[in-house]
């Protein structure tokens, strides 16, 4: 079941660069029995270990926005520590309801920006006409104070994401640089697996240290099942339409979600 699982969240994110890292923690927690705290870490190094094996085959293809990339990652691993401390703070039915509330706002917006945006063949988003915080030229990012601002707000709340929740923060990334920017969404994926890579990384070691990861043969596998996902949604992603995909990930976010709010919330009263 863990390896079985693994693999389903690897395949989730290299087709979207996001929805594996939230699928990740109830995941755990609905099928394995895990609690939130527990989940948490594991899900995390899990996501990580996918990212990085996504981002290394992105960066030979030349799609990730290096420098975007690295800015978001800065600010997310500062803030992730203070996630985690909340985490650690918080009740786990309240931990649970965040968490769920998370997921149907992510749920909601995934479908939303799939009908109102139109994305040709290359992924390059066709309304033209929405105004863009991020400016591009020649393809790549015009730097000013507007441009980093945003991507530095995106850090900031992709790191607290990422230490209270768990999740690598790529539902966050996706839709934030969808909205900002031009960039086409095979760039956006791949800066989004890059960040996913260097923020969980950070966030591992920080909780590694705090002595919250209880390693068991049951997250190792885990882990491997989320990296064997990775390379076959390498393949996968050649042949299913990106609008297929994500509808289908946003209705499997908004099912998940309910059934944490059920099982974890209504039932625990």
């Amino acid at each position: 079941m863990a390896l079985a699982l693994g693999t389903l969240i690897g395949i989730i994110l290299v087709l979207t660069g996001a929805g594996g890292g939230i699928l990740a923690v109830p995941a755990l927690t609905l099928l394995l029995g895990w609690n939130m705290t527990q989940a948490a870490p594991i899900a995390l190094l899990a996501v990580g270990a996918a990212a990085t094996v996504g981002a290394i085959s992105a960066h030979k293809k030349g799609l990730v926005r290096y420098r975007a990339a690295m800015l978001i990652s800065i600010c997310g691993m500062l803030v992730a520590p203070l996630g985690q401390n909340w985490a650690h703070l918080l009740p786990e039915r309240w931990l649970t309801l965040i968490f769920a509330s998370v997921m149907i706002v992510v749920a909601v917006r995934m479908w939303h920006s799939v009908s109102a945006h139109t994305l040709s063949d290359d992924g390059v988003d066709t309304d033209l006409l929405r105004p863009r915080r991020i400016k591009l030229k020649t393809g790549r990012i015009v730097w000013n104070r507007t441009s980093f601002t945003t991507l530095s707000i995106i850090g900031v709340l992709t790191g607290l994401t990422t230490g209270l929740l768990g999740v690598g923060g790529g539902f966050i990334i996706v839709p934030a640089l969808l909205r900002c920017s031009n960039i086409t969404l095979d760039g956006i994926v791949a800066t989004s697996l890059m960040v996913i890579a260097l923020v969980s990384s950070g966030a591992v070691i920080s909780a590694w240290t705090g002595g919250h990861i209880d390693p068991s043969a049951t997250a190792g596998l885990f882990i491997v099942g989320a990296m064997l996902g990775m390379l076959l949604g390498r393949v996968l992603i050649q042949h299913l339409p990106k609008q297929v995909v994500l509808r289908m990930l946003s209705v499997l976010i908004l099912t998940v979600s309910l059934a944490m709010l059920y099982s974890r919330v209504l039932l625990a009263t």
